[in-house]
Parts: structure tokens; C-alpha cells; sequence
């Protein structure tokens, strides 16, 4: 099966940073900027210029210092937000304006209350604007996913015909499902002329937990970039996780024919950098980078992950930069123990297994999870009452 390249376009910086809690200052997004570079994504969107005179200023740094990926900006289809962009942009060898406006008549008429000419007319004057700055010009159609398919079309047409190299169709608001977005991708592709001689992008929010799912849908009906969030914050519920985009195709390749540029080493770097710099710490059980991603407290997972951890790994934890965990707690079982005293150090018998594997389950029923030191404390008791005088009166 031919492996085609799928393009990975972070927006950490730009719809995540926008999300309540995860705003970053200036010295802050060009740090994690290096690191996403580091990562190895296509393309990163540093910010919305036309918002603020520091995200202009952040942006301006980004495109200033990062090399190797594409630097992105986002603007409206307004000439004031396109001038903005392409200022803040004009330092980046390799620089990318992502201009939208919205599409659906809902937002047409109750947010914009402009006609569907108007909309048209200002795609073509944005687009064209935006090639003034750039060759690599992404149109999003703000809401395409509740648009009128046929008014779509022509919009998206519309923007072609400007000069768009890439169109993006959000599913803005998280309110499709697999199937139909593979249908609205398909139905989309099928009817714009012109349609072959551009990328086009899913950019899918996580408001039912679909955003992964619909992501890797959109693939099936042609859609060959990607727009994803590391951790998947971003507005309400979030964006599709680059994580869990990127391991998805590295674990099913026969199901997922697709090449990232991404270093999956890093992969946990990264999110640890951001959960640092927005004091936002990721769920304990998120795909890839939780902290029990990789961590086993079950009996029965453990012993068949010492054995043999595909038993219960899909993937290799150092793949993705991280070690595989047993945790000791009240479900563990004597494999775990003994593995745990072994790497501490701890040559034990069978009998002494069996008392320090005692005290382990019992600790752990008053404080969930026992620790290195909490083990080495217990073997050094266990051992202690052994080598007693009272307990060489009880041998004999």
C-alpha cells in the first residue's frame, strides 16, 4: 500500500492559546514554539495578529527565530486583519496567512448579518489581499460543516479562484460524526472544480469526544492536512490531539497509510512543556501523554507486561518519549512486587516476597499508591524481623 504525507498543522499556539486558562505570554509561546519546531510539525500557527498588539508582537518573534516548519498567522477576511498578519509574518522564511470567514447561514445572518454575495466578495478580497504577502495562502470556511453544501461549494470555488493553496472546512462546533464527515469531505471534493489542484484540511473540535475520530475520517475522503492541538486544548471542548493523530497513524499503517514529519520522541516533552508554561496538568488517563498512559496497577496487566508488554502495549512508551510504570497499589500482584524490589536492588526469596508483597497491599489500601521509598522501607523491616533472635527462636 503507497504511504502518501500527511501534513500536521499545530495550533497550539494560536485555538489553543485562545481557550480559558491556557493563554500564554510572549516569552512563554516562543518557548514552546522552539519545542513544537523541535517536534518536527509542518506548519505552526503562532497566533491571531489582529488581536492583540502582543500576539502581533509573538508572532513577529516566532517567524523571526523558528526555522524548518511553515509560520501561520490567522486573519478574518478583513484587510485590516490581513495587513496585521502579513506584518507580523514578514521576518519567516517560509510563511503561511490563514484567512476565514464564516459560511453557515446561521452565522451569516445572526453574527456577520451579511448576505452570502457579501461573503463571497470578501473571500475573494481577502484571498487576493493575502497573496499579496505570500504564495501560501489557507482559506477556512468558518462553520462549513452546518453550511449549505451547494453555497459551500461556490465558496470554496471562490477562493480558489483567488489564489487558496489549501482549504480548510472546520467542523467548528464538534456536531459531526465520523461518517458524515468522510460524507461532507467526499460530497465537498466531488463537486469544486478545481478541487484536485489544492490540500485540503480538517480542522475538528472535540464538543461530543469525536474530534480524533472525524480527524482521521476526513482522511478517507481525501483530506491530506491535519489541524490539531498538542494535549487537544483549544476552544470549549478542545481540537483533535496531535498525539493521538500522529500514533494513530504510526500504530495501524495498514488502516492509516500516512507519513508525519513528527518526532514521536518528543511527543511527551511537549506536552509536559505546555502543562509547565500554562499550569494546566493533562488527565491522568489521556491517550499518549497521561501519566497512566503507560502505567499498570492490575495484577493480571502486570504480570503479562513483564512478561511480554504487548500483552498489554499497543505501542512502545519510549516511541513517544516515556517509560512503561508498574504501579504498586491494591490491585498489584507478587510479579509486580518482585520486579519493584529488583530494580531497587532487592535480591528476595520467596518467602520474603511474600511478606513484603503482604505489607505492600496493605499500605496501599491507605495511600493508593506505595513508592520506591515506601518498599525499600518495608523490605528493610521485613529483612530486620527475619535476622531477629525472635524470629530465629520462632525458625527453630
Amino acid at each position: 500500500m503507497a504511504v502518501e504525507n500527511l501534513i500536521i498543522f499545530d495550533t497550539t499556539l494560536r485555538d489553543g492559546e485562545q481557550s480559558p486558562g491556557f493563554s500564554m505570554n510572549t516569552k512563554e509561546k516562543l518557548r514552546l514554539a522552539r519545542q513544537i519546531a523541535a517536534l518536527g510539525v509542518d506548519i505552526i500557527e503562532a497566533g491571531f495578529p489582529i488581536a492583540s498588539d502582543d500576539d502581533a508582537h509573538a508572532v513577529r518573534l516566532v517567524a523571526e527565530e523558528i526555522r524548518g516548519p511553515v509560520v501561520a498567522a490567522l486573519a478574518r477576511c478583513n484587510p485590516a486583519d490581513i495587513e496585521r498578519a502579513g506584518e507580523s509574518l514578514g521576518p519567516a522564511p517560509r510563511s503561511r496567512i490563514h484567512t476565514f470567514i464564516a459560511t453557515s447561514d446561521l452565522h451569516l445572518e445572526r453574527k456577520l448579518r451579511i448576505s452570502r454575495d457579501d461573503c463571497l466578495q470578501a473571500v475573494t478580497d481577502g484571498v487576493t489581499q493575502a497573496r499579496g504577502y505570500t504564495d501560501d495562502v489557507e482559506f477556512s470556511a468558518e462553520d462549513a460543516t452546518r453550511s449549505d453544501i451547494p453555497f459551500l461549494c461556490q465558496v470554496v470555488e471562490t477562493a480558489i479562484a483567488a489564489g487558496a493553496t489549501t482549504i480548510n472546512l472546520p467542523d467548528t462546533v464538534g456536531y459531526c460524526t465520523p461518517e458524515e464527515i468522510e460524507e461532507f469531505f467526499g460530497e465537498v471534493r466531488a463537486a469544486v472544480a478545481g478541487a484536485d489542484g489544492v490540500v485540503f484540511s480538517a480542522h475538528c473540535h472535540d464538543d461530543l469526544g469525536l474530534a480524533v475520530a472525524n480527524s482521521l475520517a476526513a482522511l478517507r475522503a481525501g483530506v491530506r492536512q491535519i489541524e490539531c492541538t498538542i494535549n487537544g486544548i483549544g476552544e470549549r471542548a478542545g481540537n483533535a490531539s496531535l498525539e493521538e493523530i500522529v500514533m494513530a497513524t504510526r500504530v495501524k499503517p495498514e488502516r492509516l497509510p500516512y507519513a508525519t514529519q513528527v518526532r514521536t520522541t518528543e511527543l511527551v516533552r511537549t506536552s509536559r512543556l505546555l502543562s509547565e508554561l500554562t499550569e494546566e496538568p493533562v488527565q491522568a488517563n489521556k491517550a499518549i501523554v497521561g501519566r497512566n498512559a503507560f502505567a499498570h496497577e492490575a495484577g493480571i496487566h502486570q504480570d503479562g507486561v513483564i512478561k511480554d508488554r504487548r500483552t498489554y502495549e499497543i505501542m512502545k512508551p519510549e516511541d513517544v518519549g516515556v517509560e512503561s510504570t508498574l504501579v504498586l497499589g491494591k490491585h498489584s500482584g507478587r510479579h509486580a512486587v518482585r520486579k519493584r524490589c529488583e530494580d531497587l536492588g532487592f535480591a528476595l526469596n520467596r518467602f520474603e516476597v511474600d511478606r513484603v508483597y503482604r505489607e505492600v497491599i496493605a499500605l496501599a489500601d491507605r495511600q493508593k499508591s506505595v513508592e520506591d521509598g515506601d518498599v525499600a522501607a518495608i523490605v528493610s523491616r521485613v529483612r530486620a524481623v527475619a535476622d531477629s533472635p525472635a524470629a530465629d527462636r520462632g525458625a527453630a
